[in-house]
């Protein structure tokens, strides 16, 4: 079988990664990396053993696929460039900094027959695979998403850096239209919104909480489910799993009737799993597990939260 001819576009921290995974990946061969920062395309371009490159536009007629792990606001354009060339797409999340340059990319790879991937990673984590089967109408989610701080994705607010996460997780769970979403917010050490929180009611009835917070004393990824057949706890960062559910006579915690169980999922590789995903769209020519109009659902309520949480700064000001 003919490799995929693959690239990485913007090898800073994540696309670090990517750029490993493709060149340990039998199906394809890595035909290099892009990236402005000369001194950085040439350390991991030797780093993997592949050719460098300073421009985006000089992969054009060598690839067949791409990851493109670019600054945000040069999603669309790269994005853009590489779709109208025929050329598939792994775009890291957000998909794009509004919904109208979204609905672009995506109608491109819909006319010329292309993937369109993006890269929430925590649809791959193993312990969120495994909650996607117990999940049957959950009547309230409560996500918190809490990191230390870091100044490696503060060019953006924590909506679209973390809290972006969550919100997908809770679309594919839902699986329903909102009716309504009300969002608080603060910018406290950078010049973007820092902590977030944000109230949505969906169509079927659903409610969620969802936080997130990269000013935290210490990291948790967590989202918990309440649905009429019991209660599932999921650890993004143990991998783990809590589903508590009634279970004639066994009763092994605080809620009289009802029994608890607990599994941890310690293998598996979220980034290798989400590009091995691409790479098999790409080969079998099928739709991506996280599609273009799946990112642009979740870029769409991540800016409605965030311009919540603006107009209520302007609205205190005045």
């Amino acid at each position: 079988m003919k490799k995929i001819r693959a690239a990485v576009i913007g090898v800073g921290y994540l696309g670090k990664f990517h750029a490993e995974k493709y060149a340990g990946m039998e199906a394809v061969e890595l035909a290099g990396v892009v990236d402005t920062k000369a001194a950085r395309a040439e350390e991991i371009a030797s780093h993997v053993g592949v050719k460098a490159f300073y421009d985006y536009r000089d992969l054009f007629g060598r690839v067949d696929a791409v990851s493109i792990a670019a600054p945000t606001p040069l999603h669309f354009e790269i994005g853009k460039g590489f779709l109208e060339q025929g050329i598939d797409v792994l775009m890291e999340k957000p998909i794009t900094e509004t919904i109208e340059q979204a609905d672009v990319l995506i109608d491109l790879a819909e006319k010329k027959g292309l993937v369109l991937q993006i890269g929430h990673l925590e649809r791959f984590n193993p312990a969120v695979k495994a909650v996607k089967e117990l999940v049957n109408h959950p009547v309230f989610i409560e996500s918190s998403r809490m990191s230390v701080y870091n100044e490696r994705g503060t060019d953006v607010s924590v909506v679209l850096d973390l809290m972006i996460h969550d919100i997908d997780i809770i679309l594919n769970f839902v699986q329903s239209g909102i009716k309504y979403c009300h969002a608080m917010g603060a910018s406290v050490v950078s010049d973007t919104v820092d902590i977030a929180n944000a109230h949505i009611e969906f169509d079927n009835g659903t409610v969620a909480k969802v936080t997130a917070s990269r000013i935290a004393n210490k990291n948790e990824r967590k989202i918990r489910l309440f649905q009429k057949d019991g209660y599932i706890s999921l650890d993004f960062a143990n991998r783990s799993i809590v589903h508590v559910r009634p279970n004639g006579g066994k009763n092994n915690c605080l809620i009289p009737g009802m029994h608890m169980e607990e599994q941890c999922f310690t293998e598996g590789d979220a980034l290798e799993e989400e590009i091995k995903s691409f790479v098999r769209a790409v080969i079998h020519r099928e739709q991506p597990e996280v599609s273009g109009p799946m990112g642009r659902d979740a870029l769409k309520i991540a800016l409605n939260i965030g311009r919540q949480i603006r107009e209520s700064h302007l609205r205190i000001k005045q």
